[in-house]
């Protein structure tokens, strides 16, 4: 969203693609500050992703998880589908969930959900949920992510990584997840997100008040995004 009006704004003289190669472009822009000044900025510009939590079959679905006293390490939602895959840029390999750019005809975000998911992990999900919408860092860049739950995901078939991908499947209890977001094991901002926000809502429960905003098109990020998604379960699991 942008408000030239408002008197924060920056006014953007000019604007150009100064670097680009597969993934994402540099843009460079003159720009006129509140108070007059002229400068330049430069920012990071990339296709929105979503990124998926992935519940296996066999998942509970955490009614009869305790959260009292604010303890959400004690919520259990059961399996969860998670992976490990090398980071160059920290030079290790990097825990944490499923995720992907948006293709230019995506329509639709949550069949790009379940593409990624299937793609990166061979799991196909059965019921698909947008949990939240974030910027992740919007002083530097303008990534778009899109949170979503998976319910009922079951192994489906082989992985089909991009060439230059490198991932291990796993999984692993949520509240093990959980523990490991919350003590700093894994370190991963989308899976934060996206595990945080899953617990906030459980804990939260009939309790929170829905927006009730509408699932976000790609390339239309909600103002207010409606979070009040932990999907019921799917599939045949108990």
């Amino acid at each position: 969203m942008t408000d030239d009006a408002d008197p924060l704004a920056w006014e953007t003289r000019a604007s150009d693609v100064a670097y680009a190669c597969p993934g994402f472009e540099v843009v460079h822009q003159d720009v006129r500050l509140p108070d007059g000044t002229d400068t330049d900025f430069d920012y990071l510009t990339e296709p929105e992703a979503v990124v998926v939590l992935p519940f296996a079959a066999n998942a509970s679905d955490g009614d009869d998880a305790s959260t009292e006293d604010g303890d959400l390490g004690a919520l259990d939602a059961g399996e969860v589908v998670v992976i490990e895959e090398w980071r160059q840029a920290v030079s290790r390999v990097n825990r944490g969930l499923p995720a992907g750019s948006i293709e230019p005809d995506d329509d639709d975000l949550a069949v790009a959900a379940r593409r990624e998911l299937r793609e990166e992990t061979g799991y196909e999900a059965g019921d698909v949920s947008h949990l939240c919408t974030v910027e992740p860092a919007n002083g530097l860049l303008d990534s778009v992510h899109h949170v979503y739950v998976a319910t009922g995901c079951e192994p489906a078939g082989e992985q089909e990584l991009d060439f230059n991908e490198s991932i291990r499947v796993d999984t692993t209890g949520f509240s093990d997840l959980l523990a490991a977001v919350r003590d700093g094991r894994i370190r991963d901002g989308r899976t934060h997100v996206a595990v945080t926000r899953y617990a906030l809502e459980r804990a939260l429960g009939d309790a929170h008040d829905a927006t009730g905003g509408a699932e976000p098109a790609a390339g239309e990020a909600a103002d207010v995004v409606d979070a009040n998604a932990p999907a019921t379960q799917g599939g045949d699991g108990a």
